[in-house]
Protein backbone atom coordinates (compact mmCIF):
# COMPACT_ATOMS: atom_id res chain seq x y z
CA UNK A 1 0.00 0.00 0.00
CA UNK A 2 0.80 3.53 -0.84
CA UNK A 3 1.88 5.82 1.83
CA UNK A 4 -1.04 7.53 3.63
CA UNK A 5 -1.46 10.98 3.70
CA UNK A 6 -2.83 11.03 7.66
CA UNK A 7 0.10 8.57 8.25
CA UNK A 8 1.81 10.20 11.62
CA UNK A 9 5.85 10.20 12.31
CA UNK A 10 7.04 7.44 14.94
CA UNK A 11 3.62 5.74 14.52
CA UNK A 12 3.37 2.28 13.21
CA UNK A 13 0.15 1.25 11.17
CA UNK A 14 -1.32 -2.23 12.47
CA UNK A 15 -1.86 -3.79 9.20
CA UNK A 16 -5.05 -5.81 11.18
CA UNK A 17 -6.32 -2.24 12.05
CA UNK A 18 -5.91 -0.78 8.57
CA UNK A 19 -7.31 -3.23 7.29
CA UNK A 20 -10.40 -2.98 8.65
CA UNK A 21 -10.17 0.24 8.49
CA UNK A 22 -10.52 0.58 4.23
CA UNK A 23 -12.86 -2.35 4.65
CA UNK A 24 -13.94 -3.23 0.92
CA UNK A 25 -12.92 0.42 0.04
CA UNK A 26 -10.75 -0.64 -2.72
CA UNK A 27 -13.27 -3.33 -4.35
CA UNK A 28 -16.24 -0.64 -4.17
CA UNK A 29 -14.10 2.47 -5.15
CA UNK A 30 -13.93 0.27 -8.10
CA UNK A 31 -17.47 1.11 -9.10
CA UNK A 32 -17.11 4.80 -9.05
CA UNK A 33 -13.67 4.93 -10.13
CA UNK A 34 -14.62 6.66 -12.93
CA UNK A 35 -16.81 9.39 -11.90
CA UNK A 36 -14.17 10.24 -9.13
CA UNK A 37 -11.73 10.89 -11.73
CA UNK A 38 -14.12 12.97 -13.55
CA UNK A 39 -15.03 15.24 -10.37
CA UNK A 40 -10.89 15.33 -10.02
CA UNK A 41 -10.53 16.71 -13.13
CA UNK A 42 -13.36 19.40 -12.58
CA UNK A 43 -11.34 20.33 -9.19
CA UNK A 44 -8.10 20.61 -10.93
CA UNK A 45 -9.61 23.40 -13.46
CA UNK A 46 -11.34 24.73 -10.13
CA UNK A 47 -7.49 25.16 -8.78
CA UNK A 48 -6.70 26.40 -11.78
CA UNK A 49 -9.22 28.99 -12.07
CA UNK A 50 -8.40 30.47 -8.43
CA UNK A 51 -4.25 30.64 -9.49
CA UNK A 52 -3.38 27.07 -7.12
CA UNK A 53 -2.14 25.73 -10.60
CA UNK A 54 -0.81 27.01 -13.73
CA UNK A 55 -2.13 26.29 -17.06
CA UNK A 56 0.28 24.09 -17.65
CA UNK A 57 0.15 22.11 -14.80
CA UNK A 58 -3.50 21.94 -15.27
CA UNK A 59 -2.79 20.74 -18.67
CA UNK A 60 -0.71 18.06 -16.85
CA UNK A 61 -3.22 16.93 -14.55
CA UNK A 62 -6.05 16.48 -17.36
CA UNK A 63 -4.17 14.59 -19.80
CA UNK A 64 -2.85 12.25 -16.88
CA UNK A 65 -6.63 11.60 -15.20
CA UNK A 66 -7.36 10.93 -19.00
CA UNK A 67 -5.15 8.57 -19.22
CA UNK A 68 -5.96 7.21 -15.94
CA UNK A 69 -9.14 6.75 -17.04
CA UNK A 70 -8.36 4.92 -20.52
CA UNK A 71 -6.39 2.85 -18.38
CA UNK A 72 -8.44 1.37 -16.01
CA UNK A 73 -11.47 0.91 -18.75
CA UNK A 74 -8.87 -1.26 -20.79
CA UNK A 75 -7.53 -3.15 -17.62
CA UNK A 76 -3.43 -1.68 -17.85
CA UNK A 77 -4.67 0.23 -14.74
CA UNK A 78 -5.85 -1.81 -11.63
CA UNK A 79 -7.38 -0.88 -8.71
CA UNK A 80 -6.26 -3.57 -6.33
CA UNK A 81 -4.97 -3.83 -2.66
CA UNK A 82 -1.83 -1.55 -3.15
CA UNK A 83 -3.54 1.15 -2.39
CA UNK A 84 -6.01 2.44 0.65
CA UNK A 85 -9.06 3.28 -2.05
CA UNK A 86 -9.70 4.61 -5.38
CA UNK A 87 -9.09 8.43 -3.96
CA UNK A 88 -5.53 7.65 -2.54
CA UNK A 89 -4.72 5.84 -5.90
CA UNK A 90 -5.85 8.74 -8.42
CA UNK A 91 -3.25 10.65 -6.32
CA UNK A 92 -0.64 8.16 -6.17
CA UNK A 93 -0.81 7.86 -10.18
CA UNK A 94 -0.78 11.84 -10.87
CA UNK A 95 2.33 11.99 -8.21
CA UNK A 96 4.46 9.41 -10.38
CA UNK A 97 3.55 10.46 -13.57
CA UNK A 98 4.06 14.57 -12.71
CA UNK A 99 5.78 14.41 -9.08
CA UNK A 100 4.83 17.59 -7.16
CA UNK A 101 2.14 18.70 -9.21
CA UNK A 102 0.19 15.39 -9.14
CA UNK A 103 0.25 16.33 -5.64
CA UNK A 104 -1.43 19.29 -5.53
CA UNK A 105 -4.43 18.00 -6.54
CA UNK A 106 -6.06 17.12 -3.18
CA UNK A 107 -5.48 20.84 -2.13
CA UNK A 108 -8.88 22.00 -0.96
CA UNK A 109 -10.29 18.61 -0.92
CA UNK A 110 -10.92 15.71 1.55
CA UNK A 111 -11.25 12.02 0.97
CA UNK A 112 -14.65 12.36 1.85
CA UNK A 113 -15.32 15.21 -0.19
CA UNK A 114 -14.01 12.82 -3.05
CA UNK A 115 -16.31 9.83 -2.28
CA UNK A 116 -19.51 11.94 -1.48
CA UNK A 117 -19.00 13.53 -5.22
CA UNK A 118 -18.10 10.43 -6.99
CA UNK A 119 -21.39 8.10 -5.69
CA UNK A 120 -23.26 11.37 -6.35
CA UNK A 121 -22.76 11.59 -9.70
CA UNK A 122 -23.30 7.50 -10.07
CA UNK A 123 -26.14 7.99 -7.82
CA UNK A 124 -27.65 10.83 -11.14
CA UNK A 125 -26.56 7.82 -13.75
CA UNK A 126 -28.64 4.90 -11.64
CA UNK A 127 -31.89 7.29 -10.96
CA UNK A 128 -31.87 7.76 -14.79
CA UNK A 129 -31.31 4.54 -15.43
CA UNK A 130 -34.46 3.39 -13.02
CA UNK A 131 -36.50 6.36 -14.98
CA UNK A 132 -35.40 4.79 -18.34
CA UNK A 133 -36.34 1.16 -17.62
CA UNK A 134 -39.79 2.28 -15.80
CA UNK A 135 -40.47 3.61 -18.70
CA UNK A 136 -39.22 1.44 -21.12
CA UNK A 137 -41.67 -0.86 -18.80
CA UNK A 138 -44.49 0.99 -18.94
CA UNK A 139 -44.78 1.23 -22.65
CA UNK A 140 -44.49 -2.35 -23.01
CA UNK A 141 -47.86 -2.72 -20.56
CA UNK A 142 -49.50 0.40 -22.13
CA UNK A 143 -48.85 -1.26 -25.69
CA UNK A 144 -50.35 -4.74 -24.34
CA UNK A 145 -53.07 -3.29 -22.97
CA UNK A 146 -54.06 -1.83 -26.36
CA UNK A 147 -53.47 -4.69 -28.37
CA UNK A 148 -55.35 -6.59 -25.47
CA UNK A 149 -58.16 -4.92 -24.29
CA UNK A 150 -60.87 -6.94 -24.96
CA UNK A 151 -59.48 -10.59 -24.09
CA UNK A 152 -60.74 -11.86 -20.60
CA UNK A 153 -58.82 -13.07 -17.99
CA UNK A 154 -60.39 -14.24 -14.54
CA UNK A 155 -60.04 -11.34 -11.83
CA UNK A 156 -59.05 -12.49 -8.36
CA UNK A 157 -59.27 -10.72 -4.84
CA UNK A 158 -57.63 -12.30 -1.71
CA UNK A 159 -56.57 -15.19 -4.44
CA UNK A 160 -59.81 -16.33 -4.81
CA UNK A 161 -61.50 -15.88 -8.40
CA UNK A 162 -64.24 -12.90 -8.13
CA UNK A 163 -65.18 -11.63 -11.32
CA UNK A 164 -64.40 -11.31 -15.16
CA UNK A 165 -61.26 -9.59 -16.05
CA UNK A 166 -59.49 -8.13 -18.82
CA UNK A 167 -55.92 -8.58 -20.01
CA UNK A 168 -56.49 -4.89 -21.12
CA UNK A 169 -56.75 -4.23 -17.36
CA UNK A 170 -54.38 -6.23 -15.68
CA UNK A 171 -51.96 -4.23 -18.09
CA UNK A 172 -52.88 -0.90 -17.59
CA UNK A 173 -52.33 -1.34 -13.93
CA UNK A 174 -48.83 -2.45 -14.80
CA UNK A 175 -48.54 0.63 -17.01
CA UNK A 176 -49.76 2.97 -14.62
CA UNK A 177 -47.52 1.54 -11.62
CA UNK A 178 -44.14 2.01 -13.41
CA UNK A 179 -45.29 5.30 -15.41
CA UNK A 180 -45.35 6.33 -11.51
CA UNK A 181 -42.07 4.55 -11.08
CA UNK A 182 -40.57 6.50 -13.75
CA UNK A 183 -41.90 9.66 -12.72
CA UNK A 184 -40.49 8.99 -8.57
CA UNK A 185 -37.16 8.25 -9.86
CA UNK A 186 -37.34 11.40 -12.06
CA UNK A 187 -38.12 13.47 -9.27
CA UNK A 188 -35.44 11.63 -6.71
CA UNK A 189 -32.91 12.45 -9.81
CA UNK A 190 -33.66 16.19 -9.33
CA UNK A 191 -33.47 16.21 -5.55
CA UNK A 192 -29.78 14.79 -5.46
CA UNK A 193 -28.76 16.88 -8.32
CA UNK A 194 -26.83 18.74 -6.36
CA UNK A 195 -22.78 19.20 -6.60
CA UNK A 196 -21.51 18.75 -2.97
CA UNK A 197 -17.62 19.39 -4.90
CA UNK A 198 -15.65 21.76 -2.67
CA UNK A 199 -17.53 21.59 0.59
CA UNK A 200 -14.46 19.07 2.04
CA UNK A 201 -14.99 17.62 5.37
CA UNK A 202 -18.12 19.69 5.82
CA UNK A 203 -16.45 22.83 6.92
CA UNK A 204 -15.45 24.10 3.76
CA UNK A 205 -11.62 25.31 2.99
CA UNK A 206 -9.04 28.59 3.54
CA UNK A 207 -9.58 28.99 -0.59
CA UNK A 208 -12.16 30.59 -3.06
CA UNK A 209 -13.01 27.60 -4.39
CA UNK A 210 -15.19 28.33 -7.58
CA UNK A 211 -17.50 25.72 -6.86
CA UNK A 212 -20.56 27.55 -9.73
CA UNK A 213 -17.62 26.73 -12.27
CA UNK A 214 -16.87 22.52 -10.80
CA UNK A 215 -21.04 22.83 -10.64
CA UNK A 216 -21.67 23.18 -14.44
CA UNK A 217 -18.23 21.15 -15.39
CA UNK A 218 -20.03 17.90 -13.77
CA UNK A 219 -23.26 18.42 -15.11
CA UNK A 220 -24.86 19.40 -11.97
CA UNK A 221 -28.32 21.02 -11.61
CA UNK A 222 -27.38 23.53 -8.77
CA UNK A 223 -24.69 23.53 -5.64
CA UNK A 224 -25.25 22.30 -2.75
CA UNK A 225 -24.63 25.14 -0.95
CA UNK A 226 -23.91 24.33 2.85
CA UNK A 227 -20.79 22.15 3.74
CA UNK A 228 -22.76 21.20 6.92
CA UNK A 229 -25.72 19.92 4.91
CA UNK A 230 -23.35 18.46 2.42
CA UNK A 231 -22.91 16.17 5.16
CA UNK A 232 -25.97 15.79 6.21
CA UNK A 233 -27.43 14.53 3.23
CA UNK A 234 -24.95 11.71 2.21
CA UNK A 235 -27.22 8.80 3.65
CA UNK A 236 -29.77 10.46 3.09
CA UNK A 237 -30.18 10.81 -0.50
CA UNK A 238 -29.25 7.12 -0.97
CA UNK A 239 -31.46 6.35 1.29
CA UNK A 240 -34.25 8.58 -1.13
CA UNK A 241 -32.14 6.58 -4.31
CA UNK A 242 -32.67 2.97 -3.08
CA UNK A 243 -36.68 3.86 -2.09
CA UNK A 244 -36.98 5.25 -5.65
CA UNK A 245 -35.55 1.93 -6.91
CA UNK A 246 -37.47 0.10 -4.08
CA UNK A 247 -41.00 1.44 -6.03
CA UNK A 248 -39.79 -0.26 -8.94
CA UNK A 249 -38.92 -3.29 -7.47
CA UNK A 250 -41.81 -3.71 -5.44
CA UNK A 251 -44.14 -3.54 -8.17
CA UNK A 252 -41.75 -5.85 -10.15
CA UNK A 253 -41.96 -8.47 -7.15
CA UNK A 254 -45.92 -8.32 -7.65
CA UNK A 255 -45.76 -8.74 -11.26
CA UNK A 256 -43.36 -11.68 -10.48
CA UNK A 257 -45.83 -13.14 -7.87
CA UNK A 258 -48.31 -12.90 -10.88
CA UNK A 259 -46.54 -14.93 -13.40
CA UNK A 260 -45.49 -17.21 -10.77
CA UNK A 261 -49.10 -18.18 -9.97
CA UNK A 262 -49.77 -17.57 -13.55
CA UNK A 263 -47.34 -20.00 -14.92
CA UNK A 264 -48.04 -22.82 -12.42
CA UNK A 265 -49.94 -26.30 -13.72
CA UNK A 266 -52.73 -24.79 -11.43
CA UNK A 267 -52.97 -22.09 -13.21
CA UNK A 268 -51.72 -22.49 -16.71
CA UNK A 269 -53.12 -18.72 -18.13
CA UNK A 270 -49.53 -17.90 -18.95
CA UNK A 271 -46.13 -19.37 -21.02
CA UNK A 272 -43.13 -17.85 -21.01
CA UNK A 273 -40.41 -18.04 -23.44
CA UNK A 274 -38.35 -21.35 -22.92
CA UNK A 275 -35.48 -18.30 -22.03
CA UNK A 276 -37.02 -17.57 -18.98
CA UNK A 277 -37.07 -21.08 -17.96
CA UNK A 278 -34.68 -23.88 -16.41
CA UNK A 279 -34.89 -27.70 -16.04
CA UNK A 280 -34.76 -29.26 -13.09
CA UNK A 281 -32.16 -31.04 -11.90
CA UNK A 282 -33.40 -33.79 -10.64
CA UNK A 283 -36.98 -33.81 -12.24
CA UNK A 284 -37.19 -34.52 -16.20
CA UNK A 285 -40.47 -33.36 -16.56
CA UNK A 286 -40.33 -29.88 -15.50
CA UNK A 287 -39.48 -26.89 -15.69
CA UNK A 288 -38.78 -24.11 -13.49
CA UNK A 289 -39.66 -20.13 -13.70
CA UNK A 290 -35.88 -19.35 -12.24
CA UNK A 291 -36.09 -15.56 -13.43
CA UNK A 292 -39.16 -14.77 -12.13
CA UNK A 293 -38.78 -16.41 -8.92
CA UNK A 294 -35.02 -14.39 -8.81
CA UNK A 295 -36.77 -11.67 -9.90
CA UNK A 296 -39.51 -11.70 -7.07
CA UNK A 297 -36.94 -11.91 -4.62
CA UNK A 298 -34.95 -8.92 -5.95
CA UNK A 299 -37.13 -6.53 -3.78
CA UNK A 300 -35.41 -7.80 -0.54
CA UNK A 301 -31.75 -6.56 -1.32
CA UNK A 302 -33.02 -3.11 -2.16
CA UNK A 303 -34.76 -3.47 1.16
CA UNK A 304 -32.12 -4.37 3.04
CA UNK A 305 -29.99 -1.69 1.78
CA UNK A 306 -32.31 0.83 2.60
CA UNK A 307 -32.22 -0.66 6.16
CA UNK A 308 -28.19 -0.83 6.04
CA UNK A 309 -28.04 2.65 5.60
CA UNK A 310 -31.29 3.87 7.59
CA UNK A 311 -29.29 2.29 10.38
CA UNK A 312 -25.81 4.03 9.90
CA UNK A 313 -27.95 7.42 9.90
CA UNK A 314 -28.31 7.41 13.77
CA UNK A 315 -25.52 10.04 13.94
CA UNK A 316 -24.75 13.70 15.17
CA UNK A 317 -23.84 16.46 12.49
CA UNK A 318 -20.77 16.11 10.55
CA UNK A 319 -18.57 13.88 8.86
CA UNK A 320 -18.29 10.31 10.59
CA UNK A 321 -16.37 7.13 9.20
CA UNK A 322 -20.02 5.43 9.71
CA UNK A 323 -20.79 6.58 6.73
CA UNK A 324 -18.17 4.62 4.48
CA UNK A 325 -20.85 1.76 4.74
CA UNK A 326 -23.10 3.87 2.98
CA UNK A 327 -21.05 2.56 -0.31
CA UNK A 328 -21.44 -1.14 0.10
CA UNK A 329 -25.63 -0.42 0.31
CA UNK A 330 -25.87 1.71 -2.63
CA UNK A 331 -23.38 -1.14 -4.74
CA UNK A 332 -25.27 -4.45 -3.93
CA UNK A 333 -28.93 -2.53 -4.24
CA UNK A 334 -29.03 -0.93 -7.19
CA UNK A 335 -26.41 -3.65 -8.63
CA UNK A 336 -29.04 -6.30 -8.19
CA UNK A 337 -32.47 -4.02 -9.05
CA UNK A 338 -31.19 -3.13 -11.89
CA UNK A 339 -30.31 -6.30 -13.19
CA UNK A 340 -33.84 -7.92 -12.48
CA UNK A 341 -35.50 -4.65 -13.99
CA UNK A 342 -33.65 -4.40 -17.23
CA UNK A 343 -34.75 -8.28 -17.87
CA UNK A 344 -38.62 -7.37 -17.12
CA UNK A 345 -39.44 -5.52 -20.42
CA UNK A 346 -38.76 -8.11 -22.89
CA UNK A 347 -40.18 -10.93 -20.46
CA UNK A 348 -43.42 -8.80 -20.11
CA UNK A 349 -43.18 -8.32 -24.59
CA UNK A 350 -42.87 -12.08 -25.30
CA UNK A 351 -44.84 -13.61 -22.65
CA UNK A 352 -48.24 -15.70 -24.07
CA UNK A 353 -51.60 -15.70 -22.49
CA UNK A 354 -53.09 -19.47 -22.85
CA UNK A 355 -56.60 -18.18 -23.73
CA UNK A 356 -58.26 -21.89 -23.69
CA UNK A 357 -57.50 -21.72 -20.06
CA UNK A 358 -58.47 -17.93 -19.14
CA UNK A 359 -62.20 -18.90 -20.50
CA UNK A 360 -62.26 -22.08 -18.61
CA UNK A 361 -61.51 -20.47 -15.28
CA UNK A 362 -64.36 -17.96 -15.87
CA UNK A 363 -67.31 -19.75 -13.61
CA UNK A 364 -70.88 -18.30 -13.37
CA UNK A 365 -70.69 -16.97 -9.40
CA UNK A 366 -67.54 -14.75 -11.07
CA UNK A 367 -70.67 -12.83 -12.73
CA UNK A 368 -72.59 -12.60 -9.52
CA UNK A 369 -71.45 -9.01 -8.52
CA UNK A 370 -72.54 -7.79 -12.28
CA UNK A 371 -75.93 -9.21 -11.29
CA UNK A 372 -76.53 -7.35 -7.80
CA UNK A 373 -75.36 -4.04 -9.64
CA UNK A 374 -78.08 -4.28 -12.03
CA UNK A 375 -80.45 -4.71 -9.85
CA UNK A 376 -79.59 -1.71 -7.82
CA UNK A 377 -79.87 0.11 -11.07
CA UNK A 378 -83.12 -0.93 -11.35
CA UNK A 379 -83.41 0.65 -7.86
CA UNK A 380 -83.25 -2.51 -5.59
CA UNK A 381 -81.58 -1.55 -2.49
CA UNK A 382 -77.72 -2.61 -2.80
CA UNK A 383 -77.73 -4.55 -0.05
CA UNK A 384 -80.93 -6.90 -0.79
CA UNK A 385 -79.51 -6.89 -4.66
CA UNK A 386 -76.45 -8.47 -3.24
CA UNK A 387 -78.25 -11.09 -1.16
CA UNK A 388 -79.86 -11.86 -3.78
CA UNK A 389 -76.73 -12.33 -6.11
CA UNK A 390 -74.96 -14.00 -3.36
CA UNK A 391 -78.03 -16.54 -3.10
CA UNK A 392 -78.13 -17.12 -6.89
CA UNK A 393 -74.36 -17.17 -7.72
CA UNK A 394 -74.60 -20.54 -9.17
CA UNK A 395 -77.17 -19.44 -12.27
CA UNK A 396 -75.79 -16.09 -12.60
CA UNK A 397 -74.28 -16.82 -15.52
CA UNK A 398 -76.62 -18.10 -17.71
CA UNK A 399 -76.87 -15.89 -20.66
CA UNK A 400 -73.90 -14.01 -19.95
CA UNK A 401 -70.94 -13.67 -21.72
CA UNK A 402 -66.98 -12.54 -20.59
CA UNK A 403 -66.97 -10.05 -23.22
CA UNK A 404 -70.92 -8.61 -22.40
CA UNK A 405 -69.25 -8.32 -18.60
CA UNK A 406 -66.19 -6.50 -19.48
CA UNK A 407 -68.41 -4.09 -21.73
CA UNK A 408 -71.01 -3.58 -19.34
CA UNK A 409 -67.71 -2.31 -16.78
CA UNK A 410 -68.16 1.46 -17.53
CA UNK A 411 -66.72 3.15 -14.29
CA UNK A 412 -63.64 5.07 -15.30
CA UNK A 413 -59.99 2.71 -15.80
CA UNK A 414 -62.57 -0.16 -15.78
CA UNK A 415 -62.91 -2.59 -18.79
CA UNK A 416 -65.24 -0.60 -20.84
CA UNK A 417 -63.30 2.57 -19.99
CA UNK A 418 -59.80 1.73 -20.06
CA UNK A 419 -58.55 5.68 -20.29
CA UNK A 420 -55.65 4.46 -21.93
CA UNK A 421 -55.46 7.63 -24.25
CA UNK A 422 -54.64 9.21 -20.12
CA UNK A 423 -52.01 6.79 -19.37
CA UNK A 424 -50.27 7.21 -22.60
CA UNK A 425 -50.66 10.95 -22.84
CA UNK A 426 -48.81 10.68 -18.82
CA UNK A 427 -46.20 8.08 -20.58
CA UNK A 428 -45.37 10.70 -23.71
CA UNK A 429 -44.62 13.54 -20.69
CA UNK A 430 -42.05 11.71 -19.06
Amino acid sequence: MSDLLWQKPGVEVDARIQHFLAGDDVVLDREFFLHDIRASAAHAQGLQRIGILSSGELAGLERELAQLGDDFRSGAFVLDERYEDGHSAIEARLTERLGDTGRKIHAGRSRNDQVLVATRLWLKEKLARVSSLSREIAKVALDRAQAERDLPIPGYTHVQRAVVSSAGMWWAGWAEAFIDDAVRAADTLALVDCNPLGTAAGYGVNLALDRDHTTTALGFGRMQVSPVYAQLSRGKFELAALEALGSATLDLRRIAWDLSLFTSAEFGFVALPAQYTTGSSIMPNKRNPDVIELMRATHASVAAARTEIEQLLSLPSGYHRDLQGSKGAIFHGFGRGLAALELLPALLANLEWREDRLRAAIDPGMYATDVAVEAAVAGVPFREAYRAAAAGAGPAGEGRTPEASLAARVSPGAAGDLRLDALQARWEAL
